[in-house]
């Protein structure tokens, strides 16, 4: 082997190991989050490096055993361990940066508790972390935890702003380019790792492979949501299951279908709601390549409007997945029910009894029923295969790497693959970005994170055309950015479904809207548009680009609301079927002070029923379309809603990707950035 050839591959195996210390820091958090639902305040402590602090408000405590200390003291009886007990936190919409050196990390996170101690006490808080992490021993651990209280309150009353207080804007550890930068350019020659082409090819494939497994996940999850059944049964091999907690297993695709229905039949009629949503989702891809895990937190939502009922159900999910013909498929969806509770009540009593049989006289979590946890960082830092378990297939690393038909490994090829899982973590961060500074009103950070000829939907209005326009819109809608803020609508951007060309230079970008809103005053009962309460929109149709080495995006669809909560009392149940022949809402005022390119009432059949958009408007409790970026990601199946490509491309082409020079991403089951074809 030549020097310039070792050289090559030396820099490729210090690239790897970089994406995966990024996906090490980002596990490390999730996982913090998992133990803290069963209150294992030991393990949660674990992952702070040996001098770690956390830091809550005012609060600082330092080392393992102090912060495991006050961990448990701060919970109580709220620690998912006592009977009837809840204690769910639920931390994402990760933007992580990895520093030049790659020894140290950065992190903003939103959060959100749900606490209660089956003696009727609950309560329900959230805010910003802004976290620091550290390599200690070969593993990524917290340096520094520091979390931004921003609401909180007892569950009868609802929540409202910390201490009834303007909120000011916490502090951000990135700039807008830096967002678009995980990964930062390393300096000076790569360190000799004696990787060989295989080993490191092996690495590459676990990356891309945890990819599709999160899409594939995440897809899911967006299914069972709208109850499409029919695409739920085409995500699993023949030999799938579904197993619920103390309910029994469905074997089969039969079976599948069976578990789907016990939530109802397909499709979701006036009224219903069936939102689970996934929080925390970390992925392994087991030795051998062929089989991987999913564990992750559900949180349901889930009513019936017109009988105005609603119900929260908190569960735990741990899932199998199986390489087959090159696409992955889910083999077994495993669900362990924790708490379900009448809204109108809340969990502070500890709920109704979940099919697991878990009710208010019973430990929450015996530890005999926790799902296994998993570890998907270990050796991220050294790139060392994780041991085998006993039911595992061996690892052969030359298997991972290619098979018998393909050609010999090329670096500048094992390159374009790592790229491809660059990009879903540009993608993810630039995701994240969005949400972070259009809470903050911080206009032309929001702005600066869009390519130069990028697009964005004003809500309501329509589409803006380049970086001025963008923050012209912002600015004519709701003013300059302030200092502090009496209410904040947030914008979680979660469960992201992301297709990467086969160059890793585009994608398209499926993410949830999660919607808390928090303002000065409990609103138990108000109506105000900053009520304490949860909404829901979806963002189908993103897309991003890698600009100048920068991710940014391209184009930037908000379809709202799918569910609201118009009150806090009642929650999303207690929405009134809008008046037939009702006038619709008001137009938005930019279409008269700031009008946009391309407005929405220009899109025909894509914007019906929406506000602002054709057709008659549908709201809540009514069920708004469903738009799908993406085929079924294993069948193929089109979705009755399907628009493969940014949203207002059809009526200006020139706003489409690939008029500039980019690929066009996949749109349904692909295999190394190429879309399949039946």
């Amino acid at each position: 082997m030549s020097t310039q050839e070792r050289r090559a591959i030396d820099e490729l195996a210090r690239d790897v190991a970089r994406v995966e210390s990024l996906r090490a820091v980002k596990n490390v958090q999730r996982g913090y989050a998992q133990h803290g639902q069963f209150g294992q305040w030991h393990a949660m402590a674990a992952l702070f490096a040996d001098d770690g602090t956390l830091r809550w408000g005012e609060e600082t405590v330092t080392g393992r055993e102090a912060i495991r200390a006050w961990l448990e003291a701060r919970a109580g009886d709220m620690n998912g361990r006592a009977p009837g007990s809840l204690h769910t936190e639920i931390i994402d919409e990760p933007l992580a940066n990895l520093s030049v050196d790659a020894r140290t990390a950065q992190a903003r996170w939103m959060t959100m508790r749900f606490l209660g101690d089956g003696r009727g006490t609950a309560r329900i808080e959230g805010g910003i972390y802004e976290n620091d992490y550290v390599v200690q021993d070969g593993r990524w651990l917290i340096a520094s935890m520091r979390y931004h209280p921003q609401f909180e309150g007892d569950y009868h009353d609802g929540w409202a702003n910390v201490g009834g207080q303007d909120l000011p804007i916490v502090p951000k550890h990135f700039t807008s380019d830096e967002t678009g930068v995980p990964i930062p350019a390393p300096v000076g020659a790569a360190p000799r790792s004696g990787a060989t082409l295989e080993e490191l090819a092996g690495r590459i494939r676990r990356l891309n492979d945890e990819d599709a497994i999160r899409n594939l996940q995440n897809a899911y999850g967006y299914y069972v949501d709208r109850r499409m059944w029919s695409d739920v049964v085409d995500l699993f091999a023949e030999d799938g299951i579904v197993t619920v907690a103390g309910v029994g297993d469905h074997p089969g695709r039969a079976g599948v279908r069976r578990a789907m229905e016990r939530m109802g039949p397909e499709g979701l009629a006036h009224g219903l709601l069936n939102e689970r949503l996934i929080f925390d989702l970390v992925v392994e891809v087991l030795p051998g390549g062929r089989e991987a895990l999913s564990r992750g937190i559900e949180l349901g939502l889930v009513g019936d409007a017109a009988k105005r009922v609603g119900f929260w159900e908190f569960s735990v999910f741990r899932n199998r997945f199986v390489k087959e013909g090159g696409l992955w498929k889910l083999k077994e969806v495993s669900l362990t029910p924790l708490l379900r509770a009448d809204y109108a009540e809340g969990w502070g009593n500890g709920g109704i009894a979940p099919p697991s049989g878990h009710g208010p006289e019973q430990p929450s979590t015996p530890d005999g029923d926790i799902p296994a946890f998993l570890d998907a960082a270990s050796g991220a830092l050294s790139g060392e295969t994780p041991p085998s378990r006993p039911d595992e297939a061996p690892l052969d690393l030359a298997d991972l790497a290619r098979r018998p038909d393909e050609a010999p490994l090329d670096p500048a090829d094992l390159a374009r693959r790592l790229a491809r899982s660059q990009a879903y973590d540009g993608v993810e961060n630039v995701s994240s970005a969005y949400g972070y500074y259009l809470d903050d009103f911080q206009w032309s950070d929001m702005a600066a994170i869009f390519a130069v000829d990028g697009h964005k939907q004003s809500p309501f209005a329509g589409y803006f055309v380049g970086r001025d326009r963008i923050i012209g819109a912002a600015g004519a809608s709701w003013g300059p950015s302030p200092a502090r803020r009496a209410a904040i609508s947030f914008h979680w951007r979660t469960q992201p479904v992301i297709h990467v060309s086969q160059d890793g230079r585009s994608a398209n970008l499926r993410t949830r809207l999660f919607q808390p809103r928090t303002s000065k005053e409990p609103d138990s009962s108000s109506t105000a548009f900053y009520m304490g309460g949860l909404h829901s929109g979806m963002y189908p149709n993103d897309q991003a680009v890698l600009e100048d080495g920068i991710w940014r995006l391209w184009s930037l669809t908000i379809d709202e609301h799918y569910f609201a909560s118009p009150d806090w009392k009642g929650g999303w149940a207690s929405a009134v079927a809008r008046p037939e022949g009702a006038p619709p809402p008001p137009p938005s005022r930019l279409l008269s002070t700031y009008p946009p390119d391309i407005p929405l009432t220009d899109l025909g059949w894509r914007q019906e029923g929406f506000r602002g958009g054709t057709g008659t408007f549908v709201e809540w409790p009514a069920i708004l379309p469903m738009w799908f970026h993406y085929r079924n990601p294993v069948s193929g199946r089109t979705p009755e809603r399907f628009w493969p490509d940014c949203v207002p491309c059809e009526k200006m082409p020139e706003t489409r990707m690939t008029a500039h020079g980019y690929q066009k991403p996949p749109n349904g089951p692909e295999i190394d950035g190429v879309e399949l074809t039946s």
